[in-house]
């Protein structure tokens, strides 16, 4: 409790021990029983009214006053209300019970007794109009934030391994989802929660089963599915809290509520909407007897396929051995063979004229060389004088008196020897035949 006001100040009657809060308060110094009251009153009495709505479950009616309960449209919570005839009288329809209302309430604590009350101040029942306009505003608001985008819905498998069915207990859409898909396929397998698809337990029980099947790995898509009804037995289907759940989902849900009039925000926020849970079963599991059909209709295109393919490319191939160089092959090495031998006597011609050219210019350089070298000197008459090593002698000088020499002839050789020769510097003697002797041996 908070710590007493001046209001609050300690009576004259009250001992001026009295803790001043309930903190201070212990077993050698606790609080009167009244002061509690009182401080609960004025407590509570600072309390504000609030709008709650709610189901009425009970009605009890008296002269001026009249007992209702109201329990929680989503969950088992209920709550005792006093109404003055007043209040009931400015209603513009009777209330009734199990008529859904929105009532202003504000809670009375009573010191004598210590008990706890809340005093209806305003009630009015809430009509369809209320609630649809109710949903519709929710609705904008969670589009708003994305949840009905297209692009965040997952889509369906081709083939589930397994489908998650949640669905009322014993309910027609159990049993049409169940056959309709076993028709269709019979190997389909399901994992079943039977839940409250109506009433204050149904948001929760649906949001416990989504939540369970959607943390199971095997189950490839989940349905929700519901054989229709009124609008107040759909309202579980348009609670925030599913949808959002929903949203979250991991894997694919289908919604198969079966209400087309008033659609619940389930199918707005649902990966794929079903007119009926008959509907949801030919959807998300394909019909055996088509898929064979259209395996042989495949099977059939394609046999027609490689037959019109066989087929042409036999015409190609006898169009291909048709034309001439395949029909007569001979012929194009004959040509080619006729080519060749052309080119080789070209080349034979060619190429013996080019040595003919070549002989003759062998031949004359050749006669030129010859010409010019010293046998057609030595031909003529001369000699050519050398050393016993081989050196030419061009002077005097190389050859001593007495010096061995070799004097090669145009044919053979023959041996001499040196007697010395003139000076250089002093002019040759043509008259002394002696001046220069040589004794000389001829030779091969």
């Amino acid at each position: 409790m908070s710590e007493l006001s001046e209001s609050d100040a300690v009576a004259p009657d009250r001992p001026s021990t009295v803790p001043q809060t309930a903190a201070e308060t212990s077993a050698e110094r606790p609080w009167p029983l009244r002061l509690l009251s009182e401080k609960l009153k004025a407590h509570i009495d600072r309390a504000p009214a609030a709008w709650v709505e709610g189901q009425v479950i009970e009605l009890n009616r008296r002269a001026n006053v009249s007992y209702l309960t109201l329990r929680d449209v989503d969950a088992e919570i209920s709550l005792s209300v006093t109404l003055f005839g007043s209040v009931l009288e400015s209603m513009a329809t009777p209330l009734e019970r199990g008529a859904r209302v929105v009532a202003q309430l504000k809670p009375d604590f009573w010191m004598k007794t210590g008990r706890l009350s809340m005093q209806g101040r305003q009630i009015r029942a809430v009509g369809l109009g209320d609630l649809l306009a109710r949903i519709e505003l929710l609705r904008q608001s969670l589009a708003a934030e994305g949840l009905f985008a297209e692009d965040r819905k997952k889509p369906l498998p081709l083939l589930p391994r397994r489908i998650g069915l949640i669905t009322g207990r014993e309910s027609d859409a159990m049993k049409d989802v169940l056959r309709n898909a076993a028709l269709r396929w019979p190997a389909v397998q399901f994992e079943v929660r039977e839940v409250a698809v109506q009433g204050v337990n149904s948001v929760a029980q649906v949001s416990a089963a989504l939540a369970e099947l959607d943390a199971d790995e095997s189950v490839d898509v989940i349905v929700i599915a519901r054989g229709g009804g009124s609008l107040e037995d759909l309202l579980g289907f348009s609670n925030e809290s599913l949808i959002r759940a929903v949203a979250a989902a991991k894997t694919p849900v289908v919604s198969a509520i079966g209400h087309e009039a008033d659609r619940p925000l389930l199918d707005d926020v649902a990966d794929l909407r079903a007119s009926t849970p008959t509907d949801a079963a030919k959807r998300i599991v394909p019909d055996l007897a088509e898929e064979l059909a259209l395996v042989n209709q495949a099977r059939q295109q394609l046999a027609r396929g490689m037959s019109v393919f066989v087929q042409r490319e036999r015409e190609r191939l006898a169009q291909l051995r048709s034309r001439p160089v395949l029909a007569n092959p001979d012929g194009m090495i004959s040509v080619r063979a006729d080519d060749l031998h052309r080119l080789q006597d070209r080349s034979f011609t060619l190429i013996s004229g080019m040595v003919l050219r070549h002989r003759d210019t062998l031949a004359h350089l050749l006669a030129q060389v010859r010409s010019l070298s010293p046998q057609k000197t030595l031909d003529r008459g001369y000699a050519v004088l050398q050393l016993e090593s081989g050196e030419v002698v061009q002077q005097p000088a190389q050859a001593p008196e007495g010096t061995a020499l070799r004097v090669r002839l145009a044919r053979g050789e023959i041996s001499a020897t040196s007697h010395g020769g003139a000076d250089p510097a002093q002019p040759e003697s043509t008259d002394d035949p002696t001046s220069s002797t040589s004794s000389a041996k001829g030779r091969k």
